[in-house]
C-alpha cells in the first residue's frame, strides 16, 4: 500500500475535502498523511489520521480574526491571502513538505500550495493536484465571476477568444507576485520554466476536479489529466463530534427552521449578518438556527443558544453543527457560498440564499443562481428587510424548491472521495506498470 502526503493549505473548506480523501484512502489499506498547518493538528489526529505541520501556522500570521477579515474583502481578499498569508511562507513550506514527504509514493496538492510540485519534482514524486472549485479552472470556456473585477461578470457571453486575451492578461498582471516561486526553483537546482505557478498548477499525471459538474460540467480546455469527482465532504466538529444534543432536540420540536450560516473565513468579518438574520426570522414568523461560531465573537441579542435555551424558542445559535446533519432539516439555507458550504446547500436540495463575500464565492453563488436552485443577495444589502424579502420569495418559490432537490439526487450519484481514490489508486498502478516494465528492460539489457 502506498504513503500518500495530501498538503492543503487555508480555512476548513480547504481542509475537509482532503480529510475525506484521506479517510477514504485509509479505509483501503493506504498511509495518508496530511500535511498543513498546526492549528490543524487535533483536528486531523482525531481522526486517526497521520499528521505534518506544514509552515505557515496561525502564528505566523499574526493576529488570525483580524488576517481573516481582510482576506475576506470583497475585491482585495485573494490578493491578500497571497501576498500576506501565503507567498511570504514559501520558504518555510517548502522545507517543512521536505520532511513530510520522506518515503511518500506520491503528493496531492493544493492549488495554492506552491512548493509542492517543487518538491514533487526534485524527488520524483508523482503529484496529483486538485482544484476544489470552478473558478481555479480558469476556464474560457466557462469563465467565473471574479469579485477583484467585478465588471467583468456581465461580459461572460464573449466567448472563449476574447477570455482567451483576458486569461493572458491575468498572467502577466500577476507574474510579479510569484518571483520568489521561480526563486527557489533555482535554489533548488531546477531547470527554469515559464510556467505560471496559479494557472499552470495542474499535474500532466492527475488532476482532480473536486466539485459536481451540477456545478460546473468539464470543459474543453480543461487540463487533459482532469477527473472529475464531484465533492468529497467531510463535516464533523474538531473532535470529531456530530450533532449536538440541544440543537437535535430543537429541530425535533417544531417545524423545520431557516438555517443561516457563513463558514469558518467569513463568520470573521458577519457585521450585522447575524442580527438581521434573526429579525428577519422573526418578521416571517419562521423559526431559525444560528450557526455563529463562538459566542464571543458573533453575539445575538435576544437569541439563546441552543443548549441553554428554554422550550418553544423560535431562533437559537450554535457555534457549530454538521451541514450534513442540520441543513436536509432546514426549509431554507443562507449560506456564504464558499465551495465547501455550497457543496453541502447542493446535496441538502434546500432552497438557497447565498449572500457572497469574497474569493470564489461571487461565482458558486451566481452558477447556482443560473441553474435556478439559489437567489444572491449582494452581502452590502444585507439588512432584516432584505432577509425577509428575500427568504419570503425564495420559499414561496414550487419550482425552485423542486429543482434543488432534483439537483440534490444528482449530486449524490457522484462518488465524490471514492472517485478521487479511485483515480489516486489507478495512477498509483499505472506508475508500478511502468516501474516494472523499465526494470524487466534493464534486466533484459544487462544480460545481453
Amino acid at each position: 500500500m502506498a504513503r500518500i502526503v495530501l498538503n492543503t493549505f487555508g480555512s476548513l473548506g480547504d481542509l475537509h475535502p482532503y480529510l475525506a480523501i484521506a479517510l477514504e484512502l485509509q479505509r483501503r489499506g493506504h498511509q495518508p498523511v496530511v500535511a498543513t498547518h498546526g492549528l490543524y493538528r487535533a483536528r486531523i489526529e482525531a481522526l486517526s489520521l497521520e499528521f505534518a505541520p506544514v509552515r505557515p501556522h496561525g502564528e505566523d500570521w499574526g493576529e488570525p480574526a483580524g488576517v481573516i477579515r481582510e482576506a475576506m474583502d470583497a475585491k482585495r481578499g485573494s490578493e491578500v491571502v497571497l501576498r500576506k498569508l501565503v507567498l511570504p511562507h514559501l520558504r518555510e513550506s517548502r522545507d517543512d513538505l521536505l520532511s513530510a514527504v520522506r518515503g511518500a509514493d506520491l503528493i496531492v496538492d493544493h492549488v495554492l500550495a506552491f512548493t509542492a510540485p517543487l518538491v514533487a519534482e526534485t524527488l520524483g514524486l508523482q503529484r496529483v493536484s486538485t482544484a476544489l472549485q470552478p473558478l481555479a479552472m480558469f476556464s474560457r470556456h466557462d469563465p467565473p465571476v471574479n469579485p477583484a473585477v467585478p465588471w467583468l461578470a456581465p461580459l461572460r457571453t464573449l466567448g472563449p477568444a476574447a477570455w482567451g486575451v483576458l486569461w493572458w492578461l491575468a498572467r502577466m498582471s500577476t507574474g510579479r507576485h510569484f518571483r520568489d516561486v521561480h526563486a527557489i526553483r533555482r535554489e533548488m537546482g531546477l531547470p527554469a520554466t515559464r510556467r505560471h505557478p496559479l494557472f499552470d498548477g495542474a499535474s500532466s499525471d492527475l488532476h482532480l476536479v473536486l466539485f459536481s459538474k451540477e456545478l460546473a460540467a468539464p470543459q474543453p480546455d480543461w487540463p487533459a489529466s482532469s477527473v472529475q469527482t464531484g465533492f468529497p465532504i467531510h463535516d464533523r466538529g474538531e473532535a470529531g463530534e456530530r450533532l449536538p444534543l440541544a440543537l437535535d432536540v430543537f429541530l425535533r420540536q417544531g417545524t423545520p427552521p431557516i438555517v443561516f450560516t457563513l463558514g469558518s473565513s467569513a463568520i470573521h468579518a458577519a457585521d450585522g449578518f447575524y442580527v438581521a438574520a434573526a429579525e428577519a426570522a422573526r418578521a416571517l414568523g419562521r423559526r431559525a438556527v444560528l450557526l455563529t461560531g463562538d459566542q464571543a465573537l458573533n453575539p445575538v441579542p435576544g437569541v439563546p443558544p441552543a443548549a441553554h435555551a428554554p422550550a418553544g424558542a423560535p431562533i437559537v445559535t450554535v457555534p457549530y453543527a454538521p451541514y450534513s446533519e442540520v441543513m436536509p432539516r432546514a426549509c431554507a439555507v443562507v449560506h456564504q457560498g464558499g465551495v465547501g458550504t455550497t457543496a453541502q446547500a447542493m446535496l441538502a436540495g434546500r432552497p438557497t440564499l447565498v449572500v457572497p463575500f469574497s474569493h470564489d464565492q461571487p461565482d458558486n453563488a451566481d452558477r447556482l443562481r443560473r441553474h435556478g436552485v439559489a437567489r444572491v443577495l449582494p452581502r452590502t444589502q444585507v439588512s432584516a428587510e432584505a432577509f425577509a424579502r428575500e427568504l419570503a420569495t425564495l420559499l414561496a418559490d414550487e419550482p425552485l424548491a423542486a429543482r434543488a432537490q432534483a439537483m440534490a439526487a444528482r449530486v449524490k450519484q457522484e462518488p465524490g472521495a471514492a472517485g478521487a481514490a479511485d483515480a489516486i489508486e489507478a495512477l498509483l498502478a499505472r506508475a508500478g506498470a511502468r516501474g516494472a516494465t523499465s526494470r524487466r528492460a534493464s534486466a533484459a539489457a544487462s544480460s545481453a
